[in-house]
């Protein structure tokens, strides 16, 4: 239940997130923790409430009538009621909300539809026009998708041994085609549960759970996951081979690589090495990897069920440079691999220009590769990714 006492946490959450550009999930996370007094309804409240006011901020614009550049309190406090009035909840009588004119508020409401579609679905004008000139007519059905809040995906860390499921309460498996996925029922603070101290379960998307398998690698092979951030993957791939052979997670980020190692040692991944990347260390690689990751820098825009802030942030302009890294980072990184080595490149993006259209140019520029398969997840249950596997010739 919302309380007036709430109201400037949320201010300060879209103050810091839309004006400031820092991710809301960590600005979250310290809002929270700055007042300890706070009860996990009080913190649930905060957070959801936050989370629509930011996914919907657009629409709620629209609906309470104030432009969508007014970062105040005074226009917050007209979207938070817009919001409510919105979901068919109470409006409770507070003075934030006296001079609202609540008939104009439901009216809008039922206009809404008549809209156009970045009003309706809260997206950028830009950023809404390059999405659409890329996907077509399927982009309303996944722009949709895609402000349906993420669902709390597990994965059962199979070092640990066989899934047992009393070690989980209030959950159920994901479906057969992730076979160590599961649906969390209810959120919960996951870090203090036993099953998360004991390294049983890590916490992944389900559609993140499709690419470690594949890359097909095998038990006693030589894997470099070669943007290895945290290591989800790279703890996957350890499960995946049995803790045998090796794993050389790279990455620019040391806070990273010191997260990976200390997830590794609570999953008892023994055969994850995390190393800092440098040129010394790439050219030390080169023609040593079996298989190689390259989970690489994008747009984001296939999780923005879970990071809603992202699409607020992004721009044309940057989605253009992060093409060029991507192309960058497999020019620089192919020649890891063994003759007959796989390569799988994989993004969270939902944009053919991020996706197949980088693994066609790298294939009409290096002979030395072949084409063997790619798979699209487009956001729905999941969030949105695209990997291709290629193999060196």
């Amino acid at each position: 239940m919302l309380h007036p006492a709430h109201l400037p946490a949320l201010h300060e959450l879209c103050h810091r997130s839309l004006v400031e550009g820092r991710a809301a999930d960590k600005v979250m996370a310290e809002i929270l923790k700055a007042d300890p007094r706070r009860g996990s309804r009080d913190r649930g409240s905060i957070a959801s409430y936050g989370y629509d006011l930011i996914r919907w901020w657009r629409t709620l614009s629209y609906l309470a009538a104030v432009p969508a550049s007014a970062f105040d309190l005074y226009t917050l406090h007209k979207r938070l009621a817009a919001l409510m009035l919105w979901k068919n909840e109470p409006l409770p009588h507070w003075r934030e909300f006296l001079s609202l004119k609540t008939n104009e508020v439901q009216q809008r409401i039922l206009d809404l539809p008549m809209q156009p579609f970045a009003v309706q679905e809260s997206y950028p004008d830009d950023l809404h026009a390059l999405v659409a000139m890329e996907l077509g007519d399927s982009w309303q059905q996944i722009g949709r998708e895609l402000n349906i809040p993420a669902a709390v995906h597990l994965r059962w860390n199979t070092l640990k041994g066989p899934y047992q499921p009393d070690v989980l309460p209030e959950h159920q498996p994901f479906g057969p085609e992730r076979p160590q996925a599961l649906l969390l029922n209810d959120r919960k603070n996951l870090f203090s549960l036993p099953a998360f101290k004991e390294g049983y379960i890590e916490v992944q998307d389900a559609g993140s759970q499709a690419i470690a398998p594949f890359l097909q690698a095998e038990p006693g092979q030589r894997v470099v996951d070669a943007c290895a951030g945290a290591g989800g993957k790279s703890l996957h791939l350890s499960a995946l081979m049995q803790n045998k052979g090796k794993i050389i997670a790279l990455d620019v980020h040391t806070y990273k690589l010191d997260e990976l190692r200390r997830r590794a040692r609570r999953a008892s991944a023994f055969n994850v090495e995390a190393r800092e990347i440098n040129k010394t260390s790439i050219n030390r690689l080169r023609g040593s990897a079996d298989r190689l990751l390259l989970d690489v820098p994008c747009s984001g825009l296939g999780v923005l069920k879970r990071n809603p802030d992202a699409k607020w942030r992004l721009k044309p302009d940057s989605i253009l440079q992060v093409r060029k890294t991507q192309l960058e980072i497999l020019e620089s990184y192919a020649d890891i691999l063994k003759s007959g080595g796989k390569l799988v490149y994989a993004t969270c993006s939902i944009l053919p220009s991020e996706n197949q259209n980088q693994i066609e140019h790298f294939l009409s520029t290096h002979p030395n590769f072949e084409w063997e398969d790619d798979l699209h997840i487009q956001p729905g249950n999941t969030d949105g990714f695209y990997m291709a596997r290629l193999r060196k010739k």
